[in-house]
């Protein structure tokens, strides 16, 4: 089967943005593994006439049409009555979706309504895609030739259930799904988007595996895909593209997908057999925290100091205090201290400390907001400190992100050496 496929999402609450369209993103990922091309995504409210404009353009563009919400019971509940509209055909009510409705009602101790007969009105000619957990059915139908229509409710649990269940299998008898296309996102540090996109510009314009930078978080990645007959195919095909981007970028790549900061850094103390304590100013826990979502943590990261008050720096990571008068608290000088006194406070194997200014108050001409500094201890006592210039015009929350992420970093390439 030929063609490409396209989401259509119904509902006004997704227009108002109260409800995350996670269906979306799931479809999306579902005909990508089914190999299955994916151009359009439309998002269209309760209104008929809204509804039928967005398939009258979606069936001149794609030969198979998924669509999510707007199978209930209630009167703004227009998916199969609009299609069927579109289409040119009546609704008839099929007695073994009522009886379902029914079964489905009486084991949940409730009493069906007359607005609930309306589930099992279906378009003329369309097979019913069953719903083994609610009351929706969907429907798979070819109302014309060269254009498939598949149709799920709303609520994520149902649709996957639905689309791997019964969805998947037809559309492989079908013909669709005879490939796959097949993802692997490249994740870097410490290098901007464009300065990434220049050294990689010759892969940038390759065809087949196709090469895709976007950013977010800080981070920067590129995204190598291909399509093949299987996934082992894809991955072979990838494989060099993404050694290639590897060489180029040197250590500011850390890792691939689902891997983060964080998970990496864990992977690599794990392999050392090496703990680390953090003291934390203008974070105030915050790299603490990212170090212990990564499961398993406990065996690598000891724990942590918040040292927001000058008296805890001296008092408990022995900071000096004529270098806290003479520098101050955000100094490279107090965050070597910090990281050398929680390593020693903590008998830990590595020590990390962060101070800056978080903003939006706080900085000065000598130290705006947005200076941080970051250190590092060694298992060999030594100790080094970088100065990073985060600026103000992201807010502070962004100040406290890029810092944790890139004392993360740090920490990575330096027990990498």
């Amino acid at each position: 089967m030929t063609g490409s496929a396209e989401i259509i999402c119904i509902g006004t609450e997704l227009l108002l943005g109260d409800i995350l369209n996670s269906n979306a993103q799931f479809l999306a990922q579902e005909l990508a593994q089914l190999g299955i091309p994916h151009y359009y995504q439309t998002v269209v409210g309760d209104n008929p006439a809204r509804i039928q404009q967005a398939v009258a353009i979606a069936a001149e563009r794609s030969t198979l049409l998924v669509f999510t919400g707007g199978l209930g019971p209630t009167p703004d509940d227009l998916t199969h009555e609009t299609l069927a509209t579109c289409f040119q055909v009546p609704l008839t009510e099929r007695p073994e979706v009522l009886a379902d409705i029914r079964h489905k009602f009486a084991s949940r101790g409730r009493t069906l309504v007359d607005s609930n007969h309306k589930q099992a009105l279906l378009p003329t000619g369309a097979a019913v895609l069953p719903n083994p957990i609610g009351t929706a059915p969907g429907i798979l139908w070819q109302p014309c030739p060269g254009l498939t229509l598949l149709t799920f409710p709303g609520v994520p649990s149902e649709m996957k259930a639905m689309w791997r269940q019964t969805a998947v299998p037809y559309l492989q008898s079908q013909g669709w799904g005879q490939s796959v296309i097949y993802s692997r996102t490249l994740k870097f540090w410490g290098i901007g988007e464009s300065n990434l996109a220049e050294q990689v510009a010759p892969l940038l314009a390759l065809a087949n595996p196709t090469v895709a930078p976007y950013a977010g978080g800080g981070a920067v990645k590129l995204r190598v895909s291909t399509q093949a007959a299987s996934e082992a195919e894809a991955k072979a095909a990838i494989a060099p593209v993404a050694a290639e981007i590897q060489r180029i970028a040197g250590d500011h790549y850390y890792g691939d997908d689902d891997a983060t900061l964080a998970s990496v850094v864990g992977d690599v103390l794990t392999q050392r057999r090496e703990t680390v304590a953090v003291a934390e100013s203008c974070t105030g826990g915050g790299l603490g925290h990212a170090l212990t979502t990564v499961a398993g943590s406990s065996s690598y990261f000891l724990g942590g100091v918040i040292t927001y008050d000058n008296r805890i720096k001296t008092e408990l990571l022995a900071v000096d205090t004529v270098v806290l008068a003479q520098r101050g608290a955000v100094s490279p000088e107090v965050a070597c201290q910090m990281a050398k006194g929680v390593r020693s406070c903590l008998s830990s194997d590595w020590g990390v400390s962060i101070t800056g200014v978080a903003g939006p108050g706080g900085g000065s001409e000598t130290k705006p907001v947005g200076l941080v500094y970051i250190s590092v201890a060694s298992p060999d006592g030594s100790v080094e400190s970088q100065e990073y210039h985060f600026g103000a015009t992201g807010g502070r929350d962004w100040v406290r992100h890029l810092s944790i992420q890139s004392a993360l970093n740090q920490l990575r390439l330096a027990c990498s050496r």
